[in-house]
């Protein structure tokens, strides 16, 4: 076998950027996008600083997080490791963005001048059409592996064969080569040396290796990263707010999970009473501006059909494959009096709402998302919601008052059992450690899951027991409080995973350090 990996010595390289250089004149990227970017950055107090160069982008993963999320399945692993897209099947979702742990993915909408108006001659004439609105990241210059071999040269040692950055860098700190070859340069060099590789604890296996100091490798070489707080001049490699699924995403898991859990309550009311068809029509509705709202953000919208080709691995397939029977069946269920339709859309909408907490845990690049409890707590909040807005629909509507009194201990039940899902994910989050921020944007606002506000909302539901018109406001805090959270979650919490650094190299004479964790906390 075949596994072309990387190894970055980052004791010899001097941050000269010339990797970065070459990566963008190899591969014609736009300007702001780099495939192959070097990190600058500082660590430590004085007089005991240390600065270090981090060469980091595509990392060509084992088990690349990216592949599996793709739902369209442009995302793919070749046999020698190397990981791939296909910008013809690409639909632009930036799904691969927010799950790779190492932000090395970019989408570009549309062309941009590196000064701005019109575009330069060379830049016009090098303009990839086929990269706009779709994912990019390094290939590992695959073009010239596989011309350089079918002329018989051999990557990492004939210049032709290797990736542009390895061959340009000045202080010989990239090499390329063959792992699996136990005679090739980059597999001495990790015999040699110590070394580690970026978030291995999230079982990516990362095909680039950094060397931080000579000696070989024993059980106790690299230390555990301690947790910074607060990152003084570490900007570079912080958490940073990922930018790639804004309102529009948000909005789908607001307006998915309240409509389908509002068909789920109308669903369970209509096997006791007359089916009240206000929910259902409201619930599809919800339903569909949200996937409308993401069909607005992708990049190539009109190339959405390609969401259905993934259903083997992608939780996006199937949330798009469970949202046909909802919306078949539901819309059956108004012209059907049958319990048994109305339940059979009810079941499909609640798979809808499952895939949507799947998603998000799919997301291993955002520590707020890929927390397991995350999906009992999507799951918990639509059904909330949901029950929520029936209830003041129930209430407009003149449901009768028994109805309405069986729909507040309901509602107060799954207040209870949203407020035990939420605090056991928050319990988790603090145990394994996130972003500072993610934190900080959790525990902001007035709107959320924060037990005074949801004590406040099961008092108003309780209360509704003696004065039945308060069902109205308890309900409404249900949804809002639901909505305020997806929506914190979704736009302000989500911090990527930022550049862990195992241990600090011995640059020079001098000795190697502590590794750092910039930005992250445990609670």
């Amino acid at each position: 076998m075949t596994r072309w990996a990387i190894v970055a010595d980052l004791n010899r390289c001097v941050g000269c950027q010339t990797c970065t250089s070459a990566c963008k004149h190899a591969n014609a990227t736009g300007p702001g996008v780099q495939w192959r970017k070097v990190l600058d950055f500082e660590a430590g107090e004085f007089p005991d600083v240390t600065r270090a160069f981090l060469p980091v982008g595509c990392m060509h993963c084992d088990e690349p997080p990216c592949l599996d999320v793709c739902p369209s399945t442009a995302t793919g692993k070749r046999d020698d490791g190397i990981v791939t897209i296909d910008y013809d099947l690409c639909i632009g979702c930036a799904y691969c963005a927010v799950a790779c742990p190492y932000q090395a993915r970019t989408r570009v909408d549309s062309p941009n001048a590196a000064y701005g108006g019109k575009p330069m001659r060379h830049e016009a004439v090098r303009e990839q059409w086929d990269r706009h609105g779709v994912s990019q990241k390094c290939t590992f210059c695959i073009d010239r592996i596989d011309e350089g071999r079918a002329k018989g040269l051999i990557p990492g040692v004939d210049h032709e064969a290797t990736p542009a950055c390895v061959n340009s860098c000045i202080a010989g700190a990239l090499h390329f080569g063959d792992t699996d070859d136990t005679d090739s340069e980059v597999s001495r060099l990790l015999a040699q040396n110590k070394h580690f590789r970026m978030h291995e604890d999230l079982g990516t296996g990362p095909g680039i290796h950094y060397l931080w100091e000579p000696g070989a490798e024993d059980a106790a070489a690299v230390e555990t990263a301690p947790m910074v707080a607060d990152p003084v001049g570490l900007a570079a490699v912080s958490p940073k707010l990922q930018t790639n699924w804004d309102w529009r995403a948000a909005a789908n898991f607001i307006a998915g999970g309240t409509g389908t859990g509002l068909f789920a309550a109308a669903a369970l009311a209509g096997i006791f009473a007359e089916p009240l068809l206000i929910a259902a029509l409201v619930a599809m509705a919800l339903v569909a501006t949200g996937l409308f709202c993401v069909w607005l953000e992708i990049g190539r919208p009109f190339r959405f059909i390609n969401v259905y080709f993934h259903s083997r691995r992608s939780w996006m397939t199937r949330e798009a494959f469970a949202a046909l029977p909802f919306f078949a069946l539901g819309a059956a269920s108004l012209f059907i009096a049958s319990p048994v339709v109305w339940i059979a859309a009810a079941v499909c909408g609640l798979v809808f709402l499952y895939c949507q907490g799947r998603i998000l845990r799919a997301a291993k690049g955002i520590p707020a998302w890929r927390e397991p409890g995350i999906v009992a707590v999507i799951v918990s909040t639509g059904l909330c919601e949901g029950m929520g807005l029936f209830a003041v629909l129930a209430v407009i509507s003149g449901i009768d008052l028994a109805l309405s009194q069986t729909v507040t201990p309901l509602l107060l039940a799954l207040l209870g059992w949203r407020y035990f899902t939420w605090r056991q994910y928050r319990e988790a989050l603090g145990r394994r450690g996130a972003p500072t921020s993610t934190f900080k944007a959790l525990e902001s606002g007035f709107i959320n899951l924060s037990p005074p506000v949801q004590l406040i909302t099961a008092a108003f539901v309780a209360l509704s027991l003696v004065v039945p018109m308060l069902l109205v406001i308890g309900g409404l805090l249900a949804v809002l409080t639901g909505w305020g959270f997806k929506y914190t979650l979704i736009t302000r919490a989500a911090f990527t995973q930022g550049y862990e650094i195992s241990r600090m190299p011995a640059r020079g004479a001098g000795k190697s350090a502590p590794g750092i964790k910039p930005g992250w906390m445990v609670r």
